[in-house]
């Protein structure tokens, strides 16, 4: 994601004849230090491996080495819960813009919003709710529970609807037709959200809500369905001052889209989709043909439909998603929605009309959020943060982000609710996912920047739900025909000594591809024109220069000199990125889907099967290379001390925090020590090393729970939902959807089978070369089995503990399989063609003629 920052944005428009309403004089807040991010332990956790190497759980020591580090983590969350004494704002508004893009934003047609941009801070919002049926997006109702429950919440029904309006009452307040089914609807997801958690927090806090807009009272409903204050709009609401919690509805955007024609739903997991995660193959591209049908009664004058009756959840197909809006009315909503911006910031009270400077108490901190789409395909939204922040100090001119996403332009529609909670100074409870929007930080970019790479972040995501589909079809096609063709050279000679050659370096470059696709995000290959052949040839750009490396002298005659250099750049290359905030796998093909909320940081499943099989790979390169030198304890000490770092960087909550591949790499690491060391593996053992693992993410995760709630990863909000007794929900959803990416994606499934199979059956059977070429590379290499047996054993374990299934395997398969190859031709194929000499004529007889 994007990490620079934004200026001042232009002067507000003028006033005269047609000028837009007036504009809150907003002053651009003090800058104040960026806050300091979690800092990683700077221990030095693995040295007293010497003694203790040559035994099978030596990895043990690295729980000692993370107790030990604990206290980090617990005086960071002291220090932070110590940190109490802040100035709050007087209130709080949210003016929810459903799916308002940051390329919506321009200097003219939006001015209010372009200097709420300008003069706060800004980032990309991933809206994370239930979707309909089949498909990713988000829809308006879905999106204001989801602030109104603090996690993913939905509306029943297969398509998007305008939110109802509200019953009005005779006191003023007005309640949500229809309430009962949708908290019913929400209590049967497997988030269990419950809607109106943020109203009642406020309203037991002795605060003052007040909402204008259907979607605003769904945002600001009580758990009753009821809001104390409403009204159509803001003027309708009067004087603000007396409110401590304000919900908008700047919804033209919706009525605009929801009045156009229903689009084809694509399937939610299209054929090839290794994550599990939703997916949509639709760009988002306006048509042509969409827009306002014409004589519709419930289109308004300015051509927007107008909100629907009361107690209905309609506007368009019930059951269907309606088509993009064209370029035009797209325009005229965002502009209607910047209006009734500028109306709300007009309308608050002004700085110092109170006393005060207004950025103390009494002062009002404002958040536009795109909260939902609007359009058949989904996208990053607007998020912008005016005033006060949750610390006391005002937001800086910048980028926002949160706990949640640790990336730099980046939050979520869960955090808007945690953030309003944190703003308020009221408790949150255990069922509010999200984390604070923070500051990232003063920068000096002008708004027209930030706001065209935050779009850019969109266009990524967007590219990226088109290409991921086919690239991972591309990928298993291209695959299952090497390992054929590499059948055909290895098991019937097919080309000699050439086709060999030919399918080592091919092999090399197969085992590159996988840290390549992460190494691709360092070009921005989704702005080319041609996004498919783009990301393939920048993928295969870095895979050969790995390739050239491995190659390279001095180790290029060294069996496992071409498997060791691809093995160690592709764990390196991970483990860097996760120690330096991950970004390497923000928008790849094989690494996080921002757009769909799936996961911002850490080890993602894909970047963990990777990651594990070329750590224990490069461990058995270079634990051979040493043990031909004679240097046995050496190799088991480096080893032991690299894979022990490795699984620990995997579930430390500030790198990896990854909490299904814990165990899973602590016993591919654990096996294959035993392997090298050569000890042989036995089901206590094993059982031991799988314990290990458990032991050494539960201390981890228990150690993030002692953390104060709003700084916890998912590791320590696991142990919060066990004390709660939520695990099994958790669980059942992960075990359902480890199930559903196994049966339901069939390539990655015949994928592992072929991958297998070669392995097996082809590389491990006596051909025309002689003997098995895995046995002759096992003779010459024996770190290889071990390696090998230990990247198998991680990739079994991790897909029976994470929710992607087969991807795990798939993935790690893809890794070890072409190295392993490149290492077997290397032993089968002889140094040279040679060019075979003619036959020597008998030697002469020794012995004494006859007589």
């Amino acid at each position: 994601m994007v990490s620079t920052r934004n200026d001042h944005g232009p002067a507000r428009p003028g006033t005269g004849p047609g000028a837009r309403p007036p504009v809150l004089p907003l002053a651009p807040p003090p800058a104040r230090p960026p806050s300091a991010p979690l800092a990683p332990p700077s221990a030095r956790p693995l040295v007293p491996f010497a003694r203790s190497i040559t035994s099978p759980l030596a990895p043990l020591l690295v729980l000692v080495c993370a107790l030990l580090a604990f206290p980090v983590l617990g005086g960071a969350g002291a220090a932070e819960a110590a940190s109490a004494s802040r100035a709050l704002p007087g209130r709080v508004v949210i003016i929810g813009v459903p799916g308002l893009l940051w390329s919506d934003l321009d200097a003219t047609r939006t001015p209010n919003l372009w200097r709420l941009a300008g003069e706060g801070a800004s980032a990309s919002m991933s809206t994370r709710t239930v979707p309909p049926p089949e498909r990713a997006i988000t829809c308006p109702v879905a999106g204001w529970l989801t602030v109104s429950a603090g996690q993913r919440a939905g509306a029943p029904g297969a398509g998007c609807a305008v939110p109802p309006a509200p019953r009005m009452a005779p006191d003023g307040g007005a309640s949500v037709p229809g309430w009962a089914g949708l908290s019913a609807f929400n209590a049967t997801t497997a988030f269990r959200a419950v809607p109106g958690r943020l109203g009642r927090l406020a309203a037991d806090a002795g605060l003052k809500v007040a909402a204008a807009g259907p979607g605003a009272a769904l945002g600001a409903a009580d758990d009753s369905g009821r809001v104390t204050r409403y009204a159509d709009d803001v003027a309708g609401l009067g004087d603000l001052s007396p409110y401590g919690l304000i919900v908008v509805e700047a919804g033209d955007l919706t009525r605009a889209w929801i009045g156009g024609s229903p689009a084809a739903a694509p399937p939610v997991n299209p054929p090839g989709s290794p994550s599990g995660t939703p997916s949509d193959a639709s760009s988002g591209t306006p048509s042509a043909s969409s827009g306002t049908p014409s004589g519709d009664p419930s289109v308004s004058p300015s051509g927007i439909p107008s909100a629907s009756p009361p107690g209905t959840l309609s506007g368009g197909a019930p059951d269907a998603i309606p088509a993009a809006m064209t370029d035009r009315t797209r325009r005229k909503a965002v502009a209607g929605a910047d209006r009734v911006v500028g109306e709300v910031l007009a309308r608050l009270p002004r700085p110092g009309t109170d006393g005060t400077d207004g950025t103390g108490p009494a002062g009002t901190t404002v958040l536009v959020a795109g909260l939902a789409d609007a359009s058949p395909a989904p996208h990053l939204h607007v998020a912008i943060a005016h005033g006060p922040s949750p610390g006391g100090a005002p937001y800086p001119r910048g980028y926002l982000t949160a706990a949640s996403t640790r990336q730099d332009g980046l939050v979520t529609n869960t955090d808007l609710t945690a953030t309003v909670i944190g703003l308020l100074g009221l408790p949150v409870p255990d069922g509010v996912v999200g984390r604070a929007w923070q500051g990232a930080g003063p920068g000096g970019e002008r708004v027209a920047a930030t706001a065209g790479k935050l779009a850019d972040d969109d266009l990524a995501s967007q590219v990226l739900v088109t290409v991921r589909a086919p690239f991972f079809a591309v990928l298993v096609a291209v695959q299952i025909l090497f390992y054929l063709l590499a059948a055909l050279a290895i098991r019937r000679g097919r080309g000699g000594v050439r086709a060999l050659r030919a399918v080592q370096v091919v092999a090399v470059v197969s085992g590159a591809v996988p840290v390549s696709t992460f190494l691709a995000q360092l070009v921005p290959w989704w702005t080319l024109p041609a996004p498919m052949v783009s990301v393939i040839a920048t993928i295969l750009g870095f895979a050969c220069a790995i390739t050239a490396v491995a190659f390279a002298r001095p180790w290029r005659a060294y069996p496992l000199g071409p498997l060791t250099v691809v093995a160690g750049v592709t764990s390196v290359t991970l483990l860097a990125d996760v120690m330096t905030g991950s970004a390497l796998q923000v928008n790849a093909v094989t690494g996080y889907e921002p757009v769909t909320g799936g996961r911002f940081y850490g080890f993602g499943n894909i970047a963990f099967a990777v990651y594990s099989a070329g750590t224990i790979l490069a461990l058995a390169g270079i634990g051979q290379w040493l043990l031909s030198r004679g240097r046995r304890a050496l190799a088991l000490a480096v080893c032991a001390a690299y894979g022990g770092l490795a699984v620990f960087a995997d579930g430390w909550p500030a790198w990896g925090a990854d909490f299904g591949g814990v165990p899973a790499f602590m016993v591919g690491v654990v096996v294959f020590l035993i392997l090298l060391a050569g000890g042989r593996l036995s089901p206590v053992r094993l059982g031991l090393a799988g314990l290990a693992g458990v032991l050494l993410v539960a201390a981890i995760a228990v150690a993030d729970w002692t953390r104060p709630p709003a700084s916890r990863t998912h590791l320590g909000a696991f142990v919060q939902q066990v004390l709660d007794g939520q695990a099994w929900t958790v669980v059942g959803r992960k075990f359902s959807a480890m199930v559903g990416v196994t049966v339901g994606n069939w390539s990655l499934t015949l994928l592992t089978l072929v991958a297998l199979a070669f392995l097996f059956l082809v590389l491990d059977r006596p051909s025309r070369w002689g003997a098995s070429a895995l046995g002759r590379a096992y003779a010459r290499a024996p770190a290889l089995r071990a390696g090998l047996i230990g990247a198998l054993a991680c990739a079994l374990v991790g897909f029976l503990m994470n929710d992607s299934g087969i991807a795990i395997p798939a993935m790690a398969l893809t890794v070890a399989v072409p190295l392993t190859l490149s290492a077997c031709v290397r032993v089968v194929r002889p140094s040279s063609p040679g060019t075979p000499e003619r036959p020597s004529r008998p030697a002469a007889s020794t012995a004494p003629p006859a007589p």
